[in-house]
């Protein structure tokens, strides 16, 4: 009955993002940056004229912000004129036309009225920009979480098997979240912090070249001083996100499973446990929040040297008379404006590889994930059954989880019509993989399984599905209203159908018990009622459904026995006519069966009807009167 489902322990809770400086989001390492990279620009090819144009409106815009202070060095330079001109005295001061570039002449009152619009069109086309970026991020990861959406519905089964469903969440929100934050913010950065690096220096190297110099060296110091503290600090990012995973999971751990953790007197254990980890998280926060915290001191420190810097040498240069260092004193202004607007692009591009990094990382979980095999395509030749019948024949089928493993190994049985067919055995003998193979959740290695005379390979997935009901051991209920998980893929169905199927599966009494009865919002998984009401709403649900045969694996194994007798009442009217199937491990509850399936090891050692079977005192026998010795 094992399958790799029951053999491996599913993680769901959700990994946290890891933030840094200015909210980057670190997701690791890619092991292909350079291949990652490329499919995602290729990801990105149907937006590229808007990426452009937002690039180019945030390069227009840091190039315009350039301006702004040269023409208010050019007003001071030309007041101080002035002021030296008119002796001191302020009501004699007289402006005239100040060079710009090009043989242009503009009066104080035309600067500063340029100085003005040069805001206001930034202002304008950083808005924009961000604007069609954050439409355009919007609608990319719209069509991302989509694409994984409808990835996630055409991988077989087995894929399922080998992954932990957090982390498929985490695909499905983190890494795309993170693709949006860098898309969002750090094209644009980009563009802006090159442009504005860019444009200062080349005013600068027009302005002064000593002063140039100084910005310099301050500005290649503060960059590697960032760029040292973000990696320095990463790791403990990393750390603090996986601290944040095992304290958000012990703690979903614990209180999922609050009563046990009582009945078993286990709560210094796991107080213990949440400490440790909680100290662990302390420490790496600790860590990871100094060393970034850090950064922007160091780098206030070398604006600070920057401004002393040309303080000091720029006033030097005003009185010198040397004509190829001499400067005027607005100049001054200029560098200082400067030396504080390059700080913030020098920050973004020491912090741009591991921004990039993270994206990769992401991306490439994302792509990992939508590059997946699919289930096997389905051909064009698929014949379809108009009445079914409900004759079912396995002929020497084979089927392994893993290619080198048989888990079944030759299995051959004939299911006639309208019979009810009982599947036993011990824990792991092949029973609910064979319901699995009948269904087509997996496909089978060799051998045939044929419905009414067809293969089920010859027919489409769904047409195969849509002619089983099924109630499992493990119930799943969605939140919502009781309505609806009855319902649930029967839409089509009359309110009078729905309450006819609560009544035959012994539901409608403990619905109507219920606050706003069929109205009753249930919590995630039916968590706020109990195991044996969350079964019997799984089986009215199978009722409803109303489907050509039916598959009943240990259905009744959580209702007390009243009720299962009563279910079975209720079972055997919805069998009638109908080809069931029937796994169960108390024996008791499948003596009407009209042929039982007795499997060890993959393939079926016994089959007769329960008299039969007793009476060859075989491998049945013995399971039967086990339950009964220890009943």
């Amino acid at each position: 009955m094992n399958t790799q489902n029951d053999q491996k322990k599913t993680q769901e809770t959700k990994a946290p993002m890891m933030r840094g400086p200015r909210g980057m989001v670190y997701a690791g390492k890619a092991s292909d940056f350079k291949g990652t990279m490329k499919k995602l620009l290729k990801y990105l090819r149907p937006y590229r004229f808007q990426i452009l144009l937002a690039g180019f409106m945030a390069i227009t815009a840091a190039l315009l912000s350039v301006l702004a202070p040269w023409f208010l060095g050019l007003i001071t330079s030309e007041v101080a004129r002035a002021y030296i001109e008119a002796s001191g005295q302020f009501n004699t001061l007289e402006f005239g036309l100040i060079d710009i570039v090009f043989g242009i002449r503009l009066s104080i009152g035309e600067i500063a009225l340029s100085i003005v619009l040069i805001h206001i069109s930034s202002a304008l086309l950083n808005y924009f920009q961000s604007f069609l970026l954050i439409g355009m991020t919007q609608s990319l990861t719209y069509s991302m979480r989509r694409e994984l959406s409808a990835k996630l519905n055409t991988l077989p089964l087995k894929f399922f098997d080998k992954e932990q469903f957090g982390d498929l969440l985490g695909r499905m929100t983190n890494d795309v979240e993170t693709i949006n934050a860098t898309l969002t913010q750090s094209i644009s950065e980009i563009f802006r912090s090159i442009a504005l690096i860019i444009g200062i220096f080349v005013i600068m190297s027009f302005l002064s070249l000593p002063l140039m110099a100084i910005v310099l060296v301050t500005t290649i110091g503060s960059f590697f001083a960032a760029r040292q503290f973000v990696k320095l600090s990463q790791k403990y990012f990393r750390s603090q996100a996986k601290f944040y995973g095992e304290l958000n999971g012990h703690i979903e751990e614990t209180y999922s499973g609050h009563n046990v953790v009582k009945v078993f007197n286990h709560q210094k254990k796991s107080h213990h446990i949440f400490d440790r980890i909680n100290d662990d998280l302390y420490k790496t926060s600790v860590k990871s929040q100094f060393i970034s915290g850090i950064m922007m001191p160091v780098q206030f420190f070398f604006g600070n040297i920057a401004y002393i810097s040309i303080a000091v040498v720029g006033a030097l240069l005003v009185l010198t008379d040397n004509p190829w260092l001499a400067i005027e004193v607005g100049i001054i202004q200029t560098f200082i404006q400067y030396t504080r607007q390059i700080n913030q692009p020098v920050q973004q591009i020491g912090s741009i590889a591991n921004v990039l990094q993270s994206t990769a990382a992401a991306s490439e979980r994302i792509f990992g994930l939508l590059h997946q095999e699919d289930e096997s395509p389905e051909r064009d030749d698929l014949t379809t059954i108009s009445k079914i019948k409900g004759h079912v024949v396995f002929k020497d089928v084979h089927f392994g989880y893993n290619e080198d493993v048989d888990v079944i190994k030759g299995f051959s049985a004939e299911v006639k019509p309208g019979q009810k067919v009982a599947i036993v055995g011990p824990t792991g003998a092949g029973k609910t993989t064979m319901v699995n193979l009948l269904m087509r959740f997996y496909e089978i290695k060799s051998g045939k399984i044929t419905i009414d005379g067809i293969d089920i390979r010859d027919m489409k997935r769904s047409d195969v599905r849509a002619l089983f009901g099924m109630v499992l051991q493990d119930t799943w209920l969605f939140e919502g209203t009781v309505r609806e998980n009855i319902m649930y893929g029967s839409l089509d169905r009359s309110e009078e159908e729905m309450i006819e199927s609560a009544k035959l599966s012994q539901s409608h009494h403990f619905i109507e018990s219920l606050s706003n009865g069929y109205e009753f919002l249930l919590s995630e998984g039916g968590s706020n009622i109990s195991q044996g009401q969350r079964q019997l709403l799984t089986i009215s649900r199978a009722m409803l459904a109303d489907r050509p045969m039916l598959i009943l694996d240990e259905a009744t194994s959580s209702v007390d026995t009243r009720t299962e007798v009563l279910i079975q009442h209720a079972m055997e009217a919805l069998m009638k006519n109908r080809t069931s199937f029937v796994i169960a491990h108390r024996l008791s509850t499948i003596k009407d069966a009209d042929i039982i399936f007795v499997m060890n090891d993959g393939n079926v050692i016994e089959h007769g009807n329960h008299n039969q079977l007793l009476a060859k005192n075989g491998f049945y026998a013995k399971l039967y009167y086990s339950q009964f010795d220890t009943e």
